[in-house]
């Protein structure tokens, strides 16, 4: 059984900290306590709600100690990501709400503006946190006002090139700008030991800090040639001892690397930092995902995001068996397409699991390509391979698609290269909230010329358009689904190539026409089943492309049937939009039709349960149907004398 409330721990000290400034009346001795109770909290409300796990467990000793040593809110705390930041959250005042994480109404699974002064930038993407913590560190020093930007940053986020794009301007912000570099995959450094502790603790003292600032001076006056080599050796000689080389070349001064579960460690560097008044820091800080949890640190993959879980056991909760996931349906047809085509390869951006790829990675490693959060080199890679004669395959979420949107532009779309994009968490995604939706893949991509967008409206359509991506190069193509399960249809043994431009026509009828772009395609049957037992006879189309449109079909519903419906889950943009721009240019409206578009609302939806996300968007069969009979009893003679005709 997941934990209960009743079942929470005992927690006397965390019961006394309901906010940082309770943190601070502690005294250092006691914090080791006040972590590890602050750790069995948060596994118990996880173990409850579901959520990002692994990487919260590895920060509960950092996040104890940035807030009792910084002064926060004042000192701005900015998480990188985010999903680490609930003992951040179960300190600053939310923990009472703790176990409403990623439900409706509930607290979100990242850091929210809205939420709480102690959440001073949203962040639900990686590596913006070192940007804002610079715009927020320049500010106060142009404004004279108190306060550093703290960025806490992880070493997997550092793969993005914003995060040096940020560093490299960071001297304007002086000692106002802090970076935490969290490195818990040992990516960067060995094990933490005794001597790299004396070495960061020394390092960032007061002292050596002075000392290095009138050697500095005293290199400024010798020759030219002198200072510069004084300046590199210096930089160099600390570099090799602490592994700090490229931080200072970026104009960091680097300290650590520090054992990030050693408060004892943690806590004299942090104060050292505080106090310290040369220019940007960087603190390097190691740590251990699931640390403190050992269903957790066995398996850091496995409990990185999970679902409700027995806390004692580490045993997640199992969704019932059903239809594969959307992802898992994509990876397996390329994978089988890849068998037979030694063309095809397929680039992820540190989402190889969360994509279907794993299964294509052990298949044909390769021609697997992981290249870390860095979307933008993804897209133009890709637009590389292309251009030598692979066929690249660029399965990137959605949301962070949008982040390579001018490489999409310009290295693919203007140069017409046949890159492959799957588009993964298509629509909706439940827990998640706005910041991971895929709101805008239709229309931003549907705008650009050479382009092929496809939604597919099934698992079965997903294996289809697959194959169909794959045997096509005449330029850009694209294919978008949803985050979850499918439907439960049949998958084929033998995959079809679709026409380029062409729907299907799924139920046919008189008055109504609905047309559907993805996976609303079952609400659009549903709502069809209940028209026609209004007595309006209904036609339902998959349109399955939004680019380029089937002129012909659009053409012949929209000139047979009294009232059409288009339905996308995506913003305005796309498919109604597309649709409405053909009708007015060829006059299909003018005859009377009622043409209405149903999308997302123009709005970023809070987190929720899907089904009651699509229901507030207006996206489900009741929805449907009110939009047709709110087009019909604006008619002269009504609802009714539309049904008798």
């Amino acid at each position: 059984m997941p934990a209960l409330p009743s079942d929470r721990p005992t927690t006397p000290l965390l019961d006394l900290a309901a906010t940082p400034e309770d943190l601070r009346r502690l005294k250092p001795e006691q914090l080791r306590q006040l972590a590890d109770e602050l750790r069995e909290e948060m596994i118990s409300a996880v173990g409850t709600t579901g959520g990002h796990l692994g990487s919260g467990l590895g920060v509960v000793e950092l996040t104890v100690a940035l807030h009792y040593v910084f002064d926060t809110p004042t000192d701005k705390l900015i998480w990188d990501v985010g999903h680490q930041a609930y003992p951040h959250k179960i300190l600053t005042g939310r923990r009472d709400r703790i176990r409403t994480l990623r439900m409706g109404g509930g607290l979100s699974g990242f850091t929210k503006r809205s939420e709480s002064e102690y959440d001073p930038f949203g962040a639900a993407h990686s590596s913006t946190s070192i940007s804002a913590a610079l715009g927020f560190a320049v500010a106060n020093k142009l404004s004279d006002r108190p306060g550093r930007g703290i960025a806490v940053i992880g070493d997997g986020a550092m793969s993005a090139g914003m995060a040096y794009e940020a560093m490299n301007n960071a001297a304007q912000a002086g000692n106002r700008l802090v970076v935490i570099l969290n490195d818990n995959d040992m990516s960067i450094a060995p094990p933490v030991g005794a001597l790299s502790a004396y070495l960061a603790k020394t390092i960032s003292s007061g002292s050596f800090m002075s000392m290095r600032d009138v050697l500095r001076k005293l290199a400024r006056r010798m020759p030219k040639p002198l200072h510069s080599a004084a300046k590199k050796a210096e930089e160099y000689a600390r570099g090799m001892a602490t592994g700090g080389t490229l931080f200072e070349e970026l104009g960091f001064y680097y300290v650590g690397p520090v054992d990030g579960h050693n408060l004892d460690q943690l806590l004299p560097v942090l104060e050292n930092v505080r106090d310290t008044e040369t220019g940007p820091i960087l603190v390097h800080v190691v740590t251990k995902k699931g640390k403190g949890y050992a269903p957790a640190e066995a398996a850091s993959d496995k409990y990185h995001g999970v679902q409700t879980f027995d806390v004692v056991s580490g045993v997640q909760a199992k969704a019932p068996p059903g239809p594969p996931a959307y992802q898992n349906v994509f990876g397996a047809a390329l994978t089988k397409a890849a068998a037979t085509d030694p063309g095809i390869c397929a680039i992820t951006a540190a989402m190889p699991s969360g994509t279907g790829l794993d299964g294509f990675a052990t298949a044909h490693p390769e021609r697997f390509f992981d290249v870390g959060i860095a979307e933008q080199h993804a897209v133009t890679f890709a637009a590389g391979l292309a251009a030598q004669g692979m066929r690249p395959f660029c399965a990137i979420y959605s949301t962070f698609l949008q982040r390579a949107y001018d490489q999409v532009v310009h290295d693919v779309a203007i140069q017409n290269l046949p890159v492959r994009f799957a588009i993964d968490r298509a629509g909706l995604v439940g827990a998640d909230g706005a910041t991971h939706a895929g709101s805008f893949d239709v229309t931003y991509l549907a705008t650009l010329p050479n382009f092929v967008v496809m939604a597919a409206a099934d698992e079965a359509e997903l294996t289809h358009m697959v194959h169909t991506m794959a045997l096509y190069d005449d330029g850009p193509i694209a294919v978008r689904y949803p985050r979850g399960n499918g439907t439960g249809v049949a998958i084929p043994g033998v995959a079809e190539r679709l026409t380029i431009g062409r729907g299907r026509v799924v139920r046919e009828g008189k008055k109504v026409a609905i047309l559907s772009l993805g996976t609303r395609l079952g609400e659009a049957v549903k709502a069809a089943e209940q028209l026609d037992a209004m007595g309006l006879s209904t036609t339902v189309a998959d349109m399955r492309f939004a680019k380029p449109l089937d002129e012909d079909l659009i053409r012949r519903l929209l000139s047979t049937h009294d009232v059409a419906v288009t339905v996308e889950e995506g913003a305005v943009g796309g498919l109604g939009a597309h649709v409405l721009t053909l009708a007015s240019d060829e006059g299909l409206i003018d005859g009377g039709l009622k043409l209405r578009t149903l999308r997302l609302p123009d709005v970023f939806q809070d987190h929720d349960k899907p089904d009651r996300q699509y229901a507030e968007a207006g996206l489900d069969a009741d929805a449907i149907v009110a939009t047709v009979t709110a087009a019909l009893q604006r008619n002269s003679g009504g609802l009714a004398e539309s049904v008798r005709a």
